[in-house]
């Protein structure tokens, strides 16, 4: 696991495995403000979810008042197995997957820790979930977080704004290290419409944390989100002989776009 501030208010942490991204916002005005913070998507490896609490201590961040999952996938919701008795918020659209797919998280999970060899201390409880109007606003402290729809990756999800600190929480959108990944060709068209609402916020942020990999700069955030577009739009049309984004072009991206291309 890796952290890192972002700004005095906004700590980013990596996990080791699949590089997914989990960010804590505290309330704006740093250690003088009220004692709020949130804690959006999750690390993946036990270890790491136990080493969240005291690495906020130790960051001088509040335990968290809420945590929130930029959408419903299993590795984006591990964040009760960190703070248990912090309530989950997600997007409405979220929140109706999460219903109308009651075990599905855990099941994914087990399957994911079976295959691994990984055992954790206990099993993953989401409780009751928040379901949040998107678009809109997130109160923190005297500031508020910014909510924005982001579907396309899945049929449900968020992006989140953290305006005082300039960073944009993307979920699985504008991978450095990732292609897009979706599922059927209702997807692709919902994907295609989600980038360009994106392409202001991202403009407008001075740093972006995607689902998984590193942050990113505003310019090379404006890159990748050009070259997923044109990766799309060549899928759409040429399924599986589409080029794949320069830098992303691996044996694993490969297959990834297999079962793009087998989707639609």
């Amino acid at each position: 696991m890796r952290a890192v501030s972002l700004h005095p208010d906004v700590l980013l942490v990596t996990s080791a495995l699949l590089a997914t991204t989990c960010t804590i916002v505290r309330a704006h005005g740093g250690p003088d403000a009220a004692g709020e913070s949130f804690v959006i998507d999750s690390p993946v490896l036990p270890e790491e979810l136990e080493a969240l609490p005291s690495l906020l201590t130790q960051a001088g961040f509040p335990a968290p008042s809420g945590l929130l999952a930029t959408h419903a996938d299993w590795d984006h919701l591990l964040g009760r197995l960190a703070f248990p008795d912090a309530p989950l918020g997600c997007a409405e659209s979220s929140a109706e997957r999460l219903a109308g797919e009651p075990g599905e998280v855990q099941r994914r999970l087990r399957a994911f820790d079976e295959e691994l060899y990984i055992e954790r201390s206990r099993p993953l409880a989401l409780g009751s979930v928040q379901a949040l109007p998107v678009p809109g606003r997130c109160e923190l402290g005297d500031a508020e977080l910014e909510l924005h729809p982001a579907v396309g990756h899945t049929a449900d999800g968020m992006a989140v704004s953290v305006p005082w600190a300039g960073v944009l929480v993307l979920g699985d959108y504008l991978s450095p290290i990732e292609i897009p990944i979706l599922n059927g060709r209702e997807r692709l068209e919902e994907y295609l419409d989600t980038l360009e609402r994106m392409r202001p916020l991202v403009a407008a942020a001075e740093q972006v944390v995607p689902g998984h990999g590193t942050v990113i700069d505003t310019e090379r955030a404006l890159a990748l989100l050009g070259e997923d577009l044109v990766y799309l739009r060549a899928l759409s049309d040429r399924g599986a002989q589409a080029e794949l984004p320069p830098g992303r072009r691996g044996v694993s991206q490969r297959k990834l776009h297999a079962a793009n291309a087998a989707s639609l």
